[in-house]
This record gives C-alpha cells, sequence and structure tokens, in this order.
C-alpha cells in the first residue's frame, strides 16, 4: 500500500464505460511522486489515503474489467 495526499481532481467528461463510478483524484504519495488514482469513497483534497496499485487495484471491481491501475482504498482518520 501507499500513503499519500489528495491535492486536487482530474474531470473526464468522456470515459470507459467499464470504468465505474467514482471520482480520479491527483495524490501526492509519501516519498515524492503524484499519482492519479481511482476514488470509490469520495475523499476530499487534503485528505490522507491509501492506494493499493497493479491488479490488487483492478481486480477489487466484481462482475466488469476495470481500467484501474491504482486505487484508493482508505482514509486515514489519524497517524498513531
Amino acid at each position: 500500500m501507499i500513503k499519500g495526499r489528495v491535492v486536487g481532481r482530474v474531470w473526464s467528461t468522456k470515459r470507459l464505460a467499464s470504468l465505474p463510478q467514482g471520482g480520479l483524484l491527483e495524490v501526492d504519495v509519501e516519498g515524492g511522486g503524484r499519482i492519479i488514482a481511482f476514488d470509490p469513497l469520495g475523499c476530499a483534497d487534503g485528505e490522507e489515503v491509501l492506494v493499493t496499485q497493479g491488479s490488487v487495484a483492478a481486480g477489487h471491481f466484481e462482475g466488469v474489467r476495470a481500467p484501474v491501475d491504482a486505487l484508493i482504498i482508505g482514509s486515514i482518520d489519524e497517524n498513531g
């Protein structure tokens, strides 16, 4: 998993039909870099999130072959 912070949204009016409902968010990842992650949770700008990538991200969706390479799987409430 990757820890990051939401820094913006990506708007796309034209999308593949196989892409499930959700948003596309820009996430600054720990250690540097930025990725675009699919967000089924409705996370907000500034929110700390957990992201998974690759086959785990794509395999999350049942009944559809979603073209997703990075998936937000959780919102971090606090670091303990």
